[in-house]
């Protein structure tokens, strides 16, 4: 940051973080400005006028994932309108009236459905796409993560954080969980800012080293509290030789009245640790508590989470490049557990929630040779939005568009070389689908791609920030 030769009134860093919340919400009264992606003919920034009343009008088929509004479990409507009004859904429905003053988007064609919500991501790793291929979990701590996350500075961080964010965004996902183990504070606080200026409605998953329950409050209370779309998890790794670590990092998160984050059986090594066990000793069995891979449970450790109803996360691309092994998705699914989908960050290499989806389903078939096991295409979409919702807790206000609910909306567009000719859509949004049939992504309202391009973003200096701040990273070892 340069320095301001004019003395001016000191701000705090909430005063920053609040003053960019408001700074990101400033394009929906102005308008807003659909960039091109590098290397495309499209023409040049074109502005696009938004209000806080926006109507997608005529979309072909509409999946609002609440079967009261639509047909099936998903909710199915065809040639129906989304409303949505001062950041939430105000109606489906077909043949909607245009409130005054609102912008009407042309959806004719096609399919609109909630955000995705990515329930376990690392970010920052970013900076190491695409490393340690031929590692292991524990190869990739050691060679990859381990190694940059000791390197990096507060503006680095920035910049691979802001380009992961975006590159999810674009995927069309609406909400993630980021699990952080970053400790400096000011590298900290760039990653919040890094977050909070996506655009996207984030979860700052917090992994202290030590017990230190201050720093978790100062975290919370100054750096994402003050983002409107931001909310905080304490994170923690369940292990016997950790449990004092364990039990603090419970207390905290109880008396913050927020969700216990953990990894838990990624490997089958990790079974020394006893982490269910560790979970249940402290008493963290419960709905406050998201467990992340959960691979190698027994039985009687999968009925203890359905019978406290914790929660769980699946990260299929994740286990499959590191060979950690393939989640018991339809024990999980048999005991009722409640299960998302994540991403897992750096050893998903992009952001590709479309290849998420179709790997949950993939995976299992693989492993049981059978094509009729748990997912199919409507429990993968289910799991993608309001499934991840129901995982972290905030099924009241996203993953499905029911009128009340905040308006996190994608529109897709089918009419593609990838996806066309129609067959059946809604397989085709999982089996067929790339990022780049999100036509458009609406966070609380507000667009952050339209017509296929992020909104007001230069894709091209974001990647080249992220390239030079990767090659500085490179150079200091």
């Amino acid at each position: 940051m340069q320095s301001n030769p004019t003395p001016q009134p000191a701000r705090s860093r909430r005063d920053l973080l609040t003053g960019l919340g408001a700074a990101a919400a400033a394009p929906l009264l102005l308008g807003v400005t659909a960039r091109s992606a590098p290397g495309s003919n499209s023409q040049a920034d074109r502005p696009v006028p938004f209000g806080r009343t926006v109507l997608l009008r005529g979309a072909a088929l509409v999946l609002t994932m609440d079967p009261a509004l639509g047909s099936g479990p998903l909710g199915l409507v065809e040639n129906a309108d989304v409303l949505m009004r001062n950041g939430a859904i105000a109606s489906v429905g077909t043949a909607l009236q245009a409130p005054p003053g609102a912008s009407v988007v042309d959806a004719s064609g096609k399919l609109v459905m909630p955000g995705f919500v990515d329930t376990h991501t690392h970010l920052w790793q970013a900076a190491i796409r695409g490393g340690c291929t031929d590692g292991d979990l524990f190869g990739w701590f050691e060679r990859c993560t381990d190694p940059a996350r000791g390197r990096l500075t507060p503006a680095a961080l920035h910049s691979f954080v802001r380009l992961a964010a975006l590159d999810a965004v674009q995927s069309g996902v609406t909400t993630l969980v980021d699990w952080v183990d970053i400790f400096a504070y000011d590298l900290i606080e760039s990653y919040v800012r890094a977050l909070a200026g996506s655009g996207v409605r984030f979860t700052y998953a917090m992994f202290p080293p030590k017990p230190d329950a201050a720093l978790l409050t100062k975290v919370k209370k100054d750096l994402v509290d003050p983002v409107p779309l931001g909310s905080f998890q304490v994170a923690t790794h369940a292990a016997r030789s950790a449990q004092h670590l364990n039990h603090a990092h419970w207390e905290a998160a109880q008396d913050m009245g927020v969700m216990l984050n953990s990894h838990v059986l990624e490997r089958p090594e990790q079974r020394a640790d006893d982490p269910i066990g560790v979970l249940a000793d402290i008493g963290a069995l419960g709905p406050r508590l998201l467990i992340n891979h959960a691979i190698h449970l027994t039985d009687e450790e999968i009925a203890a989470l359905a019978d406290h109803d914790a929660r769980a996360v699946h990260c299929p691309l994740s286990n499959m490049r590191l060979g950690s092994g393939v989640m018991r998705l339809s024990e999980f699914r048999r005991r009722g557990v409640k299960v998302g989908l994540g991403l897992d960050g750096g050893t998903n290499d992009t952001s590709d929630f479309q290849a998420l989806m179709k790997t949950a389903i993939g995976l299992q078939r693989s492993h049981a040779m059978d094509a009729g096991v748990f997912p199919q295409v409507q429990d993968v979409l289910r799991m993608a939005t309001l499934g991840g919702a129901e995982a972290i807790g905030i099924a009241d206000r996203v993953g499905s568009l029911t009128p009340g609910k905040r308006a996190d909306v994608v529109v897709i567009d089918p009419a593609a070389l990838n996806f066309a000719p129609r067959f059946e859509w809604v397989g085709q949004i999982v089996f067929n689908g790339r990022p780049e049939n999100i036509d458009s992504v609406f966070v609380d309202g507000r667009p952050l791609k339209l017509g296929g391009r992020l909104v007001d973003i230069d894709t091209s200096r974001v990647v080249r920030e992220a390239e030079a701040a990767a090659g500085r990273l490179r150079a200091a070892v």
